[in-house]
């Protein structure tokens, strides 16, 4: 009975601190999830717990204290060998809401783009188009050629023909508008994702990852078209589904994370919307 008696339920001010550390958790395990650094945070866990145990069951001081003193160290390490993962999620929170970076002109880019995925998938060319939502692409524009042009199944199609200076690389559509082609996007560095996928997969998964773009892929080995949208990749779409998909996407103004963040100023948010607001984002057409 004597370590019922030490034991002392918190307070409500510590059950708060405690929901608080676990949303945190949470939040931490699920961002790592799948990727590369899910391992490398697993195994630093392990092994400073494991450390800390033996040094503390063990009364080994110097070495207790040695370990707290390494900490700041390893946070420091933590931030180098997580910075994918750490710079995705502050892109996410520095979404600008107020800033529809001509949005509300994207409705009429489903035709010319579904012309060229036609014209593309038909005759096996190898394309990759995103098109710029709320988060800005400058440095990945940067990558490639500036083009500043009018949006035409024409242009779009010409760029991806084989052997031009510009087909291997991909277009960025801000707004209404062709703004550069030839651009080198980030590649995913998933370890879940198959096997079957090459390069221009990869690379459009990797730019949704880091931004909230919509890409339209296409294989040059078989010609299927695929879309990705917030690190999640769709493949095998049909030309009606695809024209459905990207309809729903481009008449947004805004993207999910603005929408929630409306609902909250209006008071409509409820404890559902924000458990499942990224599952939402991730699966809805």
């Amino acid at each position: 009975m004597q370590w019922k008696e030490a034991f002392e339920l918190p307070d409500v001010l510590g059950w708060i601190e405690i929901f608080i550390v676990a949303a945190l958790l949470y939040f931490i395990f699920r961002l790592f999830k799948g990727t590369r650094g899910a391992a490398i945070l697993t195994g630093l866990i392990i092994l400073s717990g494991t450390l800390y145990a033996i040094t503390s069951l063990s009364h080994l001081d110097v070495l207790n204290w040695l370990l707290s003193k390494l900490m700041l160290y390893i946070s420091l390490a933590v931030v180098v060998i997580f910075q994918p993962e750490i710079r995705r999620v502050l892109a996410k929170l520095g979404r600008q809401p107020w800033s529809t970076n001509g949005i509300t002109k994207q409705k009429s880019l489903v035709e010319p783009i579904m012309q060229t995925v036609k014209t593309l998938s038909t005759r096996k060319i190898g394309a990759l188009i995103a098109i710029e939502r709320e988060i800005g692409t400058r440095a990945i524009q940067d990558t490639g050629t500036k083009i500043n042009s009018v949006v035409s199944a024409e242009l779009l199609s010409t760029i991806f023909f084989p052997h031009t200076p510009l087909h291997d690389g991909g277009v960025i559509i801000s707004g209404d508008r062709i703004c550069a082609a030839g651009c080198l996007f980030p590649l995913s560095q998933k370890e879940e994702l198959s096997k079957t996928l090459g390069t221009r997969h990869r690379a459009a998964i990797g730019l949704t990852e880091e931004t909230d773009s919509i890409v339209v892929v296409i294989s040059e080995e078989t010609g299927a078209v695929s879309i990705a949208y917030n690190g999640r990749l769709r493949r095998g779409m049909e030309e009606e589904r695809l024209r459905r998909v990207l309809t729903s996407m481009l008449r947004r103004e805004r993207t999910g994370l603005a929408r929630f963040q409306q609902k909250i100023q209006t008071g409509e948010a409820t404890l559902s919307d924000t458990v499942l607001m990224p599952y939402g984002e991730e699966h809805d057409e």
